[in-house]
């Protein structure tokens, strides 16, 4: 699963990434999670201005969503609930859910955030 600055990294900046990660996210028996969390952040920071993209953010995330052939993880009450459950290591709350996420489905999530490794949650280093 991406975490939103990874997304937006891969769409913009991919050489940020380390070379590792980009070969694994393009490759054909990865499956790349695309969690709700991602584009709701993403459509709320571009509206109070503090992202600029190229396109409306609904047709920045289709066309991420196609390139990377991302599959949606829905947010359920499961991973919200998970949330009262963190400790308070990281204060962003779409990060929080994020992790609240990967901790019930079970997954490793892709992130530069170092604070995600004090979590008991498996962590791709993004960069």
């Amino acid at each position: 699963m991406l975490d939103t600055n990874v997304a937006i990294l891969w769409a913009t900046d991919r050489r940020s990434l380390h070379p590792d990660v980009d070969e694994m996210l393009m490759s054909v028996s990865t499956v790349r999670l695309l969690s709700a969390v991602v584009p709701w952040e993403i459509a709320i920071k571009w509206k109070i201005g503090k992202l600029r993209l190229d396109a409306h953010p609904r047709l920045w995330t289709a066309r991420l969503v196609r390139e990377l052939a991302l599959d949606p993880l829905p947010i359920d009450a499961e991973h919200v609930l998970q949330v009262a459950d963190l400790p308070d290591h990281h204060r962003d709350p779409f990060d929080r859910l994020l992790i609240a996420q990967a901790q019930v489905e079970g997954i490793p999530i892709v992130t530069a955030d170092r604070t995600f490794a004090r979590y008991d949650v498996a962590v791709v280093s993004a960069v």
